[in-house]
């Protein structure tokens, strides 16, 4: 089972390194493992590339049967911890990289108050479409991630994501005032690897404001933009939760505005436990971080 934890932990994370922290194994555990696995299958699961993996054809027909055996394992270790009368239960939560520390967190700490017998279980994606395809495999119970596009099962709205610019420290921008996308095409970027969702927000936003991004540096780690671009690697463009009160970052709001809803949603309707956990969310899920200063035109696109 630890080798189909592996593999579904690489694919979801994106890269070795990735999964390797989420899953608290060093790496050449981590490859021995996916490596073990693909002995046992016959062939090769992922193709390893400088940036990241893909998935080969036989791993595309594995990862759903493999996304199915962990849910299957994780409800049959449930039934058992019931059947010994043990007073605990797993709710599994899936959520984008960029809302785990900022907009969940609250969350996870009231919840670890209120419901301290129910084991918390979040596993990170740093695509949102990778997310949604692991609820719609039930691998997870409830996901938190930017509005899906489409989903046939519940959704609930939990506020509007706000994203900022990053520059390097000691610049200096105009207070109160929004800085212009286009004014920065000629400026250096700390740009997202393609595994990461955002890659696409950032794309979109240089292409709407005509111009193409000029790339300094690439990161898989949505944390780590925010301090490449304090460093003076570039500008770098991320949802405001992502940054602490101790950062020490240049940050400013871009115009136009680049904002994006952010929901939680479940393949059917919640069982009493998810159900608790989707209130909480709605209560005290911080998608704007409380430190930041309200943007000039917080109401505009909200």
């Amino acid at each position: 089972m630890r080798q189909l934890e592996c593999f579904v932990g690489v694919v979801d994370s994106g890269t070795f390194t990735a999964a390797a922290e989420v899953l608290l194994l060093t790496q050449p555990a981590l490859s021995r493992s996916v490596r073990e696995l693909e002995r046992v299958v016959g062939a090769p699961l992922l193709e390893r590339l400088p940036r990241g993996v893909e998935l080969t054809a036989v791993g595309r027909a594995v990862l759903p049967a493999a996304r199915s055996a962990l849910a299957e394992a994780r409800r049959v270790r449930e039934i058992g911890r019931r059947a010994a009368g043990l007073l605990t239960g797993e709710l599994h939560v899936a959520v984008v990289q960029s809302l785990t520390l900022g907009a969940l967190l609250p969350v996870v700490r009231l919840w670890r108050e209120e419901h301290p017998e129910v084991e918390l279980r979040i596993t990170e994606f740093t695509h949102r479409d990778h997310l949604e395809q692991a609820v719609r495999d039930g691998f997870a119970d409830v996901a938190v991630s930017p509005r899906p596009r489409e989903w046939d099962g519940p959704v609930r709205e939990l506020g509007t994501e706000e994203f900022v610019l990053v520059l390097p420290t000691g610049e200096s921008v105009p207070v109160r005032e929004r800085v212009p996308v286009a004014s920065l095409a000629q400026r250096r970027w700390v740009h997202f690897d393609p595994v990461n969702g955002l890659a696409e927000v950032v794309d979109q936003t240089c292409a709407a404001a005509g111009f193409n991004p000029i790339v300094s540096v690439r990161t898989a780690q949505t944390s780590a933009a925010p301090r490449l671009a304090a460093a003076g690697l570039g500008v770098a463009l991320v949802p405001a939760n992502i940054l602490v009160p101790t950062d020490a970052m240049t940050v400013a709001f871009p115009e136009p505005a680049v904002r994006r809803p952010v929901a939680a949603f479940t393949r059917r309707a919640p069982d009493p436990m998810t159900g608790a956990f989707l209130e909480l969310l709605e209560r005290a899920a911080a998608v704007v971080p409380e430190f930041l200063p309200a943007p000039p035109d917080r109401s505009v696109g909200e």
